[in-house]
């Protein structure tokens, strides 16, 4: 199976090409010197042209804050490009798998959110996200979004490589205790991502909304306080609330995802993000 992939450096990318190398798959990951986002017709032209059966979207704009002042640069790669990716994978004929994010929703209440809640996401990034998802959606052609959230690995950056600095570096780490979710491992996402991928090569592909997060829930405290002890790191934790530390964009208090579709659909389970953290702390020690 070979499949092409926006997106080259981000977590999510560089799982799927480590994945598919372990798979022994193609998979061509195209970064932005090959694919620039914002050129609408390079991205059209770059998937009439590909021999791959699959198009995944691993690329997007994700500074949550940043998105705030630069709304255009925002909506230009989290919608426009999208639309324009599944718009050409529609008339190709190929299925489009595209990441997108818990923050389409407000992060209101206390139970898990279904894929079929209504969405009102609070700032530019989820409303970006969203647009994209409508477009995706609406191209006409076989397609998943893929809704994951709190996404960490050893590369790039992510809470877990914050915390390894913060926690070697401080006594004291000031940590949000009020924003419950459920940490995702990057490569437990590329693997859900192959799995539909063939599933859909198959004959066996379900369009539609999917959730995929790992379990168990927890707040980002007590993930930071998982992370110390892993590591072996002994900062004291002061838990402070949201309000404690304030941001440009607003964050999801719930970021809780109901993973109970993918997993009757596509048979794929949530990750256990305690297994997953270790094996990535020890990819990390032995860099």
């Amino acid at each position: 199976m070979r499949i092409l992939v926006f997106g080259a450096t981000g977590q999510v990318a560089t799982a799927l090409a480590r994945a598919g190398a372990a798979r022994h798959m193609r998979i061509d990951c195209l970064g932005r010197d090959q694919a620039d986002l914002g050129d609408l017709g390079r991205i059209a032209r770059a998937i009439a042209e590909t021999p791959a059966a699959v198009v995944i979207n691993a690329a997007a704009y994700t500074a949550v804050d940043r998105a705030e002042s630069e709304a255009e640069t925002a909506f230009a790669i989290n919608a426009e490009a999208p639309a324009a990716m599944a718009a050409a994978a529609a008339a190709r004929g190929l299925p489009f798998l595209h990441i997108s994010t818990d923050y389409v929703f407000p992060g209101t209440g206390q139970r898990p959110w279904r894929e079929d809640d209504p969405t009102d996401p609070l700032g530019v990034y989820g409303s970006s996200k969203r647009a994209g998802e409508l477009a995706v959606a609406a191209a006409g052609g076989a397609y998943v979004i893929l809704r994951t959230a709190w996404v960490f690995s050893p590369t790039g950056a992510n809470f877990v490589k914050t915390m390894l600095r913060l926690g070697a570096a401080h006594d004291t780490v000031r940590i949000v205790a009020d924003q419950h979710g459920g940490p995702t491992p990057a490569d437990a996402i590329a693997a859900a991502l192959l799995e539909i991928a063939a599933a859909f090569v198959a004959g066996r592909g379900q369009s539609g909304i999917f959730h995929f997060s790992g379990a168990p829930a927890t707040t980002w405290a007590d993930f930071a306080a998982h992370i110390f002890r892993a590591a072996q790191l002994s900062p004291n934790i002061t838990r402070i609330a949201t309000a404690d530390y304030p941001t440009p964009a607003a964050r999801p208090a719930n970021s809780v995802l109901d993973c109970s579709r993918i997993a009757s659909v596509y048979g794929i389970a949530q990750p256990d993000w305690r297994h997953a953290l270790g094996a990535v702390l020890r990819e990390l020690e032995a860099k």
